[in-house]
């Protein structure tokens, strides 16, 4: 058995421009279930600590048609996440950033996550993160002073996919930047991406790539555990 942390935004919003944002249900839920289906622990974390805002397209019927991400958002299972800043990083074999574009105002910039990210990798263990997820990564650097995903290969969210009317309220394109410090792919053709761009570093592309991401963090994540 092996303890993982996921990592949510806490949500954030534009009132000017009727614009609300959080974590991506299907990012959240759908690793979270089959890593406890194959015995994990999993504990969920965010900047503010107790009930995240969820991004509410990630619940629309053409996301989530089968109300499964309804249902878990319903059942209560993340309304109680532990505050970032309070983590015992050390106790946690894996991390997973989960992506929404609140990813893209709060984690990207929190202090106590990259030092979370950074003490789990120089123990040797996982760090994941899908979609907008991908965001804190771009500016992790480790105790040594080198980007954590400086010249490996990733993928995250592509710009070509962004929504017009969200494209000009972003901080920054997550596209454009993964690929000044990395060999970012985006794979178009391809029905869902997960890249491990070294042994303990995999990112996935979008909520289309969550079940895959899934499979590839059940089978590595035993490696870690006793």
């Amino acid at each position: 058995m092996a303890k993982i942390l996921a990592v949510v935004s806490s949500g954030y919003a534009q009132a000017d421009h009727n614009f609300v944002t959080g974590y991506w249900a299907k990012e959240l839920f759908m690793p979270l279930v089959y890593l406890e289906e194959a015995g994990h622990v999993v504990d969920i974390a965010s900047p503010d600590g107790n009930k995240p805002v969820v991004d509410p397209v990630s619940l629309e019927n053409q996301n989530d048609p089968d109300g499964v991400y309804n249902d878990m958002y319903n059942s209560g299972r993340a309304d109680k996440t532990k505050r970032i800043l309070n983590v015992p990083a050390r106790e946690y074999d894996a991390v997973y950033i989960v992506g929404g574009h609140g990813a893209m105002f709060d984690l990207v910039r929190d202090e106590n996550l990259r030092t979370i990210i950074n003490i789990i990798h120089e123990h040797g263990g996982i760090i994941a993160a899908i979609g907008h997820g991908v965001a804190p990564l771009l500016f992790t650097k480790t105790f040594e002073g080198k980007g954590i995903l400086d010249g490996l290969e990733v993928t995250g969210y592509p710009e070509e996919r962004e929504p017009e009317n969200v494209k000009p309220l972003l901080p920054f394109s997550l596209e454009q930047e993964l690929s000044k410090r990395a060999r970012y792919k985006a794979d178009p053709d391809k029905s869902a991406v997960a890249i491990w761009g070294s042994r303990q570093i995999l990112t996935a592309r979008d909520a289309a790539s969550a079940k895959l991401f899934s499979l590839e963090l059940v089978d590595k994540v035993p490696g870690l555990a006793d």
